[in-house]
C-alpha cells in the first residue's frame, strides 16, 4: 500500500509543474499550464521530458548564453516570474542604469522622474508588426510542371532548414501545374506534410476574370471607341487639332491614351472622354454605363491592390462590392441612377430633349445581374472558410471547429475552448477594438478618426494586447492573418525583373538575380551606425 501511494505521488508530481523549471527553463504557472517566458509558447503536456526539449530545441542560444544559476538580468527576469516584454518590470532595471551613469548630472533627479513616468508596456516594449518579403526566386530551366515546382520548393526549404509546420496556405494564380487534383503543387504538397492545407486562387486574378465578362457583351461600344481615339493619336496632326479643341471648350482632359487592346482596368480613362458624333441612343446608353461600371470596378481593384493587404480586407471588399451590386440593380431598374454618374447625365439631357420619349434600363440591370452571377460563382475558397476569418474580428460571437483548426499545426482545441470560454465571460476584447474609436467619436473628432490605422492594423494590435493567457487565441489570429488572399507581391516582382534581367546582363547567375530581386523588393532599412561600429577604420596617409 504504502508502495502504491508513493507511485501515485510520484506520478502526480510528475504531471504538475515544478517550481525549479522557472529558474533552469524559464517557465512559469499560468491558467494551470506551463508558459515559456521567453516565445509565451504553452507546453502541451507537464512532463520534465517535453519542457525540457522545447527549451533545447528553441532556445538553444539562450541556455548557452544565460545558463541555470547565472546572476544577470535576464536570468533576474526569470526567477520573478515576468515575461520578457513586461514593460514595467524592465523599467525597474532601466532605474537601476540610470542612477549609475547620471550620478554626476545636476540633472539627475530629473532625469529619473522621466524614466519613471513613462508608460511602459507590453506593448510598447514588444509589438511585432507583421511585414510581408519575398523570399526567394527559384529558377526553373526546365519544365514547370507540377512535380518540378514542388521538386524546386522543397531543396529550397531543405536547404534553408525553413519549419515547414509553418506553412499554413498557398495564394496561386490558378494555374494547372499549380491547383491540379492529383500531381498539382498544392496536392503534392498535402501529400507530403500529411495535413491539410488551405489554398486560395488570388482573389486580384479572379476579379479579372469577372470583369472580362464586358468583353463579349460590350465588345461593339468598346471596338468603336478605340477605332476612334486611335484615329485621332495615331496621326500627330489629329492628335494636336483635338488637344487644341480640348482647351477651347475648357475640357479637364487633356488628351487621349493610344489604345490598343489594354487590360480592361485602363478602359475607364479611355471611355471617360466623349464622342458627341456618336448618336445612337442605345450605344450611348452602353458606352455611359460601361464607364460607370467600370469605375465601380476601378475602386474595388485599387482597394485590394498594395502589399500588406491581409485577408480579410481583401474577402470583406469584395463582399461589399458584391452587396454594391445588387444597390446598383435596384437603382437602375428604378431609374434612380444614383450611382451611374455619367449615365444619369445622359438621361437627363436625353430628357430634356426628347420629354416624350422614356428610356429603358433593365437590359443594363440585366448586366449588372450577370456580373454579380459571376461573382457568387467565384471566390469559393474564401466563402467556404468564412467562419475561420471571421474569427479574428468577431472572436466571442464566432465559434470555430476541430476542422476549422486543423489547418493550423499545434493548436490544442482543449485549450481553444477554454480560453475561448475566458474571453468571452471579459470584456477585454471588445474594449480593445473599440475604444480608440469609441472616444473620438463621443468627442466628435472626426478628423482624429479619419487618422487611425487601418482597420487590419487595429486588430493586430488589439490581439497583441492580450495577455500571455490567451495565448492560443493569439497563435490563431497570427495564422489567419498571415495569410496571401493575393499573388500582388509576386506580380509586383516581374516588373523589377525585366529591369534587372536584362539583354545587358547575360552573364547575370540565378544566386546575383535573387540577391538584386530582395534588394529591389524589401521594405527593410539597414543600421548603418551598427553596422560601421564593427568596420575597421581605414586612415588617410
Amino acid at each position: 500500500g504504502d508502495q502504491q501511494c508513493q507511485k501515485q505521488k510520484k506520478h502526480e508530481e510528475y504531471r504538475t509543474f515544478q517550481d525549479e523549471w522557472t529558474e533552469e527553463f524559464a517557465l512559469v504557472e499560468r491558467a494551470g499550464s506551463a508558459v515559456c517566458l521567453i516565445c509565451n509558447d504553452k507546453i502541451a503536456s507537464m512532463k520534465r521530458s517535453n519542457v525540457k526539449r522545447h527549451f533545447d530545441t528553441r532556445h538553444a542560444t539562450f541556455a548557452s548564453k544565460y545558463p541555470a544559476g547565472d546572476s544577470r538580468k535576464k536570468a533576474s527576469i526569470v526567477r520573478n516570474g515576468k515575461p520578457f516584454t513586461d514593460g514595467e518590470y524592465a523599467k525597474t532595471f532601466m532605474m537601476d542604469v540610470a542612477n549609475e551613469l547620471f550620478d554626476d548630472l545636476p540633472n539627475e533627479d530629473k532625469i529619473m522622474k522621466r524614466i519613471q513616468d513613462m508608460p511602459l508596456s507590453a506593448r510598447t516594449v514588444h509589438d511585432p508588426i507583421f511585414h510581408s518579403s519575398v523570399l526567394a526566386v527559384l529558377p526553373m530551366k526546365g519544365s514547370t510542371r507540377g512535380e518540378d515546382l514542388f521538386k524546386s520548393f522543397m531543396e529550397f526549404t531543405q536547404e534553408k532548414n525553413l519549419p515547414m509546420d509553418k506553412l499554413l496556405s498557398v495564394c496561386t494564380d490558378g494555374a494547372p501545374c499549380m491547383v491540379r487534383k492529383n500531381k498539382g503543387f498544392v496536392a503534392l504538397l498535402r501529400e507530403h506534410e500529411k495535413r491539410p492545407i488551405l489554398s486560395f486562387h488570388c482573389i486580384l486574378h479572379q476579379e479579372a476574370l469577372c470583369a472580362q465578362m464586358f468583353d463579349g457583351q460590350f465588345d461593339e461600344v468598346m471596338s468603336l471607341v478605340i477605332r476612334v481615339i486611335n484615329f485621332i493619336v495615331a496621326q500627330a496632326l489629329n492628335d494636336r487639332q483635338f488637344k487644341t479643341l480640348l482647351d477651347e471648350v475648357e475640357n479637364h482632359y487633356h488628351g487621349l491614351l493610344l489604345h490598343n487592346n489594354v487590360r480592361w482596368l485602363s478602359r475607364r480613362k479611355v471611355l471617360s472622354i466623349e464622342h458627341p458624333e456618336l448618336a445612337e441612343t442605345e450605344w450611348l446608353l452602353k458606352f455611359y454605363y460601361l464607364v460607370d461600371i467600370t469605375e465601380h470596378l476601378n475602386q474595388l481593384n485599387g482597394k485590394m491592390q498594395g502589399i500588406g493587404n491581409t485577408l480579410l480586407s481583401l474577402q470583406q471588399a469584395v463582399f461589399a462590392f458584391e452587396n454594391k451590386l445588387e444597390l446598383f440593380i435596384m437603382d437602375l431598374k428604378t431609374c434612380r441612377l444614383l450611382h451611374f454618374e455619367k449615365l444619369k447625365q445622359f438621361k437627363d439631357a436625353y430628357t430634356a430633349s426628347e420629354p416624350t420619349q422614356k428610356l429603358d434600363f433593365h437590359q443594363l440591370a440585366a448586366f449588372t445581374s450577370s456580373l454579380l452571377k459571376l461573382f457568387k460563382s467565384r471566390f469559393g475558397e474564401f466563402r467556404e472558410h468564412t467562419r475561420l476569418f471571421k474569427f479574428i474580428t468577431h472572436p466571442i460571437e464566432c465559434s470555430l471547429n476541430a476542422v476549422d483548426l486543423s489547418y493550423i499545426p499545434g493548436v490544442s482545441i482543449r485549450d481553444f475552448e477554454a480560453e475561448v470560454a475566458d474571453l468571452k465571460a471579459s470584456d477585454m476584447w471588445g474594449n480593445n477594438i473599440a475604444r480608440q474609436k469609441a472616444e473620438l467619436a463621443s468627442k466628435h473628432m472626426w478628423t482624429e478618426m479619419k487618422k487611425l490605422p487601418p482597420e487590419d492594423q487595429l486588430i493586430i494590435k488589439a490581439w497583441n494586447a492580450l495577455p500571455v493567457t490567451y495565448h492560443t487565441l493569439q497563435r490563431v489570429s497570427i495564422a489567419v492573418l498571415t495569410m496571401f488572399g493575393s499573388t500582388y507581391a509576386c506580380e509586383q516582382s516581374f516588373s523589377h525583373l525585366k529591369n534587372i534581367k536584362s539583354n545587358l546582363r547575360s552573364r547575370l547567375t540565378d544566386e546575383s538575380l535573387n540577391a538584386c530581386m530582395k534588394l529591389n523588393l524589401t521594405k527593410y532599412q539597414p543600421d548603418y551606425k551598427a553596422i560601421s561600429k564593427f568596420m575597421q577604420h581605414q586612415k588617410s596617409h
